[in-house]
């Protein structure tokens, strides 16, 4: 959803989506939530891991995903924790 002000260079947009794969050797899936905001023309994003979105090997999952763009490209980092195996 995206939502913009009558001041030109402001506004937001909120995403979701569902991520499936595995890590660290742990397969599952977990959400993610974006927020994006700009203000006058200054860009602000965060995204996080909703809290107990995980599934199977990634219950329990937390963290944040940043994205720089460089050259047009994206560059994704997923920094993030799990609980020790059970």
């Amino acid at each position: 959803m995206t939502a913009m002000s009558q001041v030109e260079g402001s506004g937001v947009y909120v995403a979701v989506e569902r991520v499936t794969g595995s890590l660290s050797g742990r397969k599952g899936s977990f959400a993610l939530h974006h927020t994006g905001v700009m203000e006058r023309g200054k860009p602000s994003l965060t995204v996080t891991v909703v809290p107990d979105s995980g599934t199977d090997g990634l219950a329990g999952i937390s963290g944040k995903l940043t994205i720089e763009i460089t050259g047009g490209k994206h560059f994704y980092e997923l920094e993030y924790t799990l609980p020790d195996s059970r």
